[in-house]
């Protein structure tokens, strides 16, 4: 039996994270922007600046858009970790050496 000696965690899976955690991530994605979105809006009704008002107000008209890309963008499935034995062009099992009555496959 083969034991790892480092205190490095062994990854068994890339499996993403539950549904209902992920729809969640996207729910304070979206409400962190559209908050953000609400604060330059009001805050664009109370600058006396004229390119600061405008610029308040372009932010609140476009982040709609950039909430629901953000909020639509789903986690991806590369973690960073890498294979440690990758795989390496050569066939899984080797080849036969026999003919096709050596397979097995008419001894059912």
């Amino acid at each position: 039996m083969v034991r790892h000696q480092s205190g490095d965690a062994v990854r068994i899976t890339t499996a993403n994270r539950s549904s209902a955690d992920d729809i969640a991530a996207r729910q304070r994605r979206y409400l962190l922007a559209m908050g953000f979105r609400t604060v330059c809006f009001v805050a664009a009704i109370f600058v006396t600046l004229t390119w600061a008002r405008v610029v308040l107000i372009v932010a609140a008209l476009v982040l709609p858009y950039v909430a629901v890309v953000m909020a639509n963008a789903g986690s991806s499935k590369s973690d960073g970790f890498a294979l440690v034995n990758g795989p390496s062009g050569e066939k899984e099992l080797p080849g036969g050496t026999g003919s096709d009555t050596d397979s097995g496959a008419d001894h059912l």
